[in-house]
């Protein structure tokens, strides 16, 4: 089957045409924010601001042991310092309700949202537990370094007891999934082929980033998704959630692209890449910041100081 999400509209039409429509900025609390997670956050607010969208501000911490209280204070700190406010859910709700307290857009308080989700997908028989690892899987599938290895269904057919792992694949029957990205164009992907039966909880009780941004999505009603390239193969089997979900209209996606080294790794929290606040704490200031990254984007040619009310007129042209 073929599922289609086609808008042929230019970027401007098919986004000012939505009027009110919701993005989000999300960052996770596993380190503290560098470049480019700044690159992506005038992306959210520019687009947003240009075309009459609004940001909600979600904090991705579902995996919790990785994320940790003060990166996740570190980073609203950071934004805050930039001028970047989120329309829903700004930076002082996550400080007036700490971890564990029910915050409506922090993943670590959305347990019975994900919950609730599974619940549906296994009465209707789509779900299966999994004792594979990710040794298991890399070692059973050939696939080339990088490449993400395809999980075979190992445990699909042999009934594995729900005590005897936490972990929940959905199956991902064969579709073939068409969407429009507003920047990258035309996109088909085959999420079954790609990635297999998707995980949606680990052995650890964990939930899944694939499971827990698409039901996230689905409550903030989000109507658009902008993030790095790098999220893109990732775009058809979320879609493919989505629409298990009972997804009436798929969100349209936004990739841009990434801040890379010279040798074409992108900038991350495990490589140490410099942080904000340490550019902060040298003295550089938040507008020649934001100017240094948006040339470093190619959001301008040169240098000049931006603030962040600044950033929508990149985008409006």
């Amino acid at each position: 089957m073929v599922r289609r999400s086609s808008w042929g509209e230019t970027l401007s039409q098919r986004l000012a045409a939505r009027a009110g429509w919701r993005t989000r900025f999300a960052p996770a609390p596993t380190g503290y924010m560098h470049l480019g997670h700044l690159v992506n956050a005038m992306h959210v607010w520019g687009v947003a601001g240009a075309f009459g969208g609004q940001v909600v501000l979600r904090i991705e911490d579902h995996d919790r042991t990785r994320c940790r209280p003060e990166y996740e204070a570190a980073l609203l700190d950071d934004l805050e310092w930039l001028g970047f406010e989120a329309d829903i859910h700004p930076v002082a709700s996550f400080r007036a309700v700490s971890p564990g307290q029910g915050h409506p857009a922090r993943q670590s308080d959305q347990g019975a949202r994900y919950e609730t989700a599974l619940h549906e997908l296994t009465e209707r028989g789509l779900v299966y537990a999994c004792r594979c690892t990710r040794r298991d899987i890399a070692q059973r599938v050939p696939h080339a370094s990088g490449e993400e290895p395809r999980y075979p269904g190992t445990c699909r057919l042999q009934q594995v007891s729900d005590a005897e792992s936490w972990a929940r694949r959905v199956r991902l029957e064969p579709e073939t999934f068409v969407f429009d990205d507003l920047r990258m164009g035309r996109q088909v992907q085959h999420p079954s082929r790609q990635c297999g039966d998707v995980l949606v909880r680990d052995r650890h009780g964990q939930w899944t980033y694939q499971f827990a941004v698409v039901v996230d999505d689905m409550a903030h009603e989000l109507d658009v998704v902008i993030r790095g390239e790098d999220l893109l193969s990732s775009t058809g089997r979320q879609l493919q959630l989505a629409t298990l979900l009972g997804r009436p209209t798929p969100p349209l996606f936004l990739h841009h692209t990434l801040l890379v080294h010279a040798d074409g790794s992108k900038l991350s929290k495990a490589n140490h890449d410099t942080a904000l606040r340490e550019l902060r704490q040298a003295g550089m200031s938040a507008a020649s910041l934001l100017g240094e990254a948006a040339v470093r984007a190619g959001l301008l040619p040169v240098h000049r100081t931006l603030h962040a009310g600044d950033v929508p007129a990149l985008f409006s042209v």
